[in-house]
């Protein structure tokens, strides 16, 4: 018998997706994806530390309420709580597998179906569309939400992956304000506008933004150059490569750069290194099936709706996102993509 609603990925897309369906008594059957990178449970905001800036959850001591919220059977994947301290008292903003702990047990409060594997072909050349899992089982659906998000592209260093969150992230509106990377030197790797973006708000709270670009000049805009060049805060360090990462247990003190052209290796000292290098929207498995962008991510055919080139079938978060990619926009956008695959559902029937 085939689902109302499948809805793959487990991002803030997917989960808003699952509680607004859940609600609306569709019945929701969510793939949380495995352990590879591409669809890893939870998304990648699981991935991060502290998160400062997602609405309704001010700095304080969430940890409780967390704990009290999420079943006790899912409290070993709760991180240790940060001994933040101010007055006394625990404050700590709340960390990204919290949050995102918190909005599976809602969508699970709701009666979402949650399945640990993932969808790794379609077919949505028919309704009900055909759907195979990772454990070679085949899933009929009668709509499909797409929250399967896109992964940041990173230089591939053995030492960048050790410092990951102890210095090394991938957006700097997510990470950029966090009391570890204030009032120190910082580095951002890339040359287009969203390294020159990621440069210029790190510079209101580093005390030094260097701009790592492996040619002698930017690929940004020239108004996004500008903004580069007038920058007091930023040094634009030309035909440069990093080679490594270097840190001591707890985070990042530096990275070692080569050179593009033969000149010397140099190592500067950092407290953070941002990459912004792109992203990988995680859509390969789809095949060609959906209209996607030069970019690979999946293309909304409407204004303001969620709806892709194939009827019944609905894009959220990151997949279809190659502008904001913030976790508060996923949540909105899969609320947007329920409530369609809801309308859109009736009016079949």
């Amino acid at each position: 018998m085939a689902h109302k609603v499948v809805i793959i990925g487990s991002g803030p897309a997917g989960w808003s997706a699952a509680i607004y369906a859940a609600r609306a008594n569709l019945s929701p059957v969510l793939f949380e994806g495995t352990i590879k990178p591409e669809m890893i449970p939870l998304g990648q905001l699981a991935m991060t530390t502290e998160v400062e800036n997602y609405a309704g959850f001010p700095s304080g001591n969430v940890r409780a309420f967390i704990e009290s919220a999420v079943n006790k059977d899912r409290h070993w994947n709760l991180p240790p709580a940060p001994d933040h301290k101010k007055d006394g008292q625990l404050h700590y903003a709340v960390q990204g597998t919290e949050l995102m702990e918190l909005m599976k047990q809602q969508a699970l409060n709701f009666g979402t179906e949650v399945i640990g594997d993932d969808i790794v072909k379609v077919d949505l050349s028919k309704r009900p569309f055909v759907l195979h899992r990772g454990n070679g089982e085949v899933v009929e659906a009668m709509s499909v939400i797409l929250a399967t998000g896109a992964r940041a592209n990173y230089l591939g260093l053995e030492s960048e992956n050790a410092y990951k969150n102890k210095g090394v992230s991938a957006c700097a509106v997510c990470d950029g304000a966090l009391p570890l990377f204030r009032n120190r030197p910082l580095a951002v790797v890339g040359g287009g506008d969203s390294a020159v973006e990621e440069a210029s708000y790190l510079a209101k709270f580093a005390s030094k933004v260097y701009l790592i670009v492996r040619r002698d000049e930017l690929r940004a805009s020239k108004i996004m150059a500008d903004r580069a060049f007038n920058n007091d805060k930023i040094e634009l360090l030309w035909n440069r490569e990093v080679v490594e990462v270097v840190g001591n247990e707890n985070q990042v003190t530096g990275v070692r750069l080569t050179s593009t052209v033969g000149e010397p290796e140099r190592e500067i000292e950092v407290g953070g290194l941002f990459l912004a290098i792109g992203h990988t929207p995680n859509t390969t498995f789809l095949d060609g099936q959906l209209e996607i962008n030069n970019k690979g991510y999946v293309v909304w055919t409407q204004p303001f709706r969620t709806f892709t080139s194939v009827e019944g079938v609905f894009a959220a978060g990151d997949a279809a996102d190659d502008y904001y990619r913030q976790a508060i926009t996923s949540a909105g956008t899969g609320c947007m993509a329920a409530l369609d695959a809801e309308r859109w559902l009736a009016d079949q029937e």
